[in-house]
């Protein structure tokens, strides 16, 4: 089972955590940064300013490289809102504020879902082996790897993402994965079975074959569980029908069954077989 990690088993909704140190018009020109970029750092970061009553400053000559981050000038001097490099390249969940020489890194948090642990550890009970696979930093994984004890893989490119799960499939496994975002589209469509978020992008909801709903991984479990239930049903009622045709076939045609005896046995197997389907309604609890 591969797990996409923001947005998946975080909630991907980011909050910026230091903006309170900046100054009034630092956090004026981030807010204009931050409105010409689509990336969700800078959207959670414009919200957060607007709830706050930020104005927006002028700023001119905005362009966004997607990759790296927005640029533009204000009043002349050059600022930008960009991925961190250089001292700062070892931030997690974070952007960075360039005006002029002067950097200011901006970390954000991303609450992990409330139940991820307890939902990777019923996976694992169930002979499922949960790994991450994350276009994200290394050292922005670490915290959520250790917490689900699961194996992290960072800076995976879409590509990346779907020659694991080829690989996986070359060495036999049945792979179901989860993601939510627009690069994890090929990979839901790659696994033998792919689940997203209800928050996911249109993208990756049409590429999964199921949508879960809320803030809960849980979902992700039970539907696992309802599914081994499902097909273990499936194959008792294969096994009543086949049992009950080699032993009512030959009486037949021995002739040693009435039409009302048929007629009863008939509507009995099917009656058997329903009220053994009807189990399955417990099966999401």
């Amino acid at each position: 089972m591969i797990f996409d990690k923001t947005g998946t088993l975080t909630l991907g909704r980011p909050e910026p955590i230091n903006v309170a140190q900046l100054t009034r018009q630092e956090r004026s020109i981030i807010l204009a940064l931050a409105r010409a970029s689509r990336h969700p750092l800078s959207i959670a970061l414009a919200a957060t300013l607007q709830r706050q009553g930020v104005v927006a400053a002028v700023v001119d000559d905005l362009v966004e490289r997607p990759g790296v981050g927005v640029r533009g000038t204000c009043d002349g001097c050059p600022v930008a809102l960009e991925r961190p490099s250089g001292a700062t390249a070892w931030a997690g969940l974070a952007s960075e504020f360039i005006s002029g020489s002067r950097r200011t890194l901006l970390t954000f948090a991303d609450a992990m879902r409330p139940d991820a642990v307890a939902t990777t550890a019923q996976l694992r009970t169930m002979g499922l082996e949960p790994i991450i696979a994350s276009g994200d930093r290394p050292q922005a994984l670490y915290d959520i790897a250790i917490a689900t004890d699961m194996l992290a893989t960072g800076r995976m490119t879409p590509q990346a993402k779907l020659a694991m799960i080829e690989r996986l499939k070359a060495q036999g496994h049945r792979v179901l994965m989860v993601g939510d975002g627009l690069n994890d589209g090929p990979a839901l469509a790659a696994g033998h079975v792919s689940l997203a978020p209800s928050s996911a992008s249109d993208a990756s909801q049409l590429a999964a074959d199921a949508v879960f709903l809320g803030d809960s991984l849980a979902p992700v479990a039970i539907a696992l569980r309802t599914a081994r239930r499902t097909l273990a049903v499936v194959r008792q009622n294969f096994a009543l029908a086949v049992g009950y045709n080699v032993l009512a076939v030959p009486l037949a045609i021995a002739g040693m069954v009435t039409p009302l005896v048929a007629a009863l046995a008939m509507s009995g197997s099917s009656i058997i077989v329903v009220a053994n389907a009807l189990r399955l309604r417990s099966a999401a609890t």
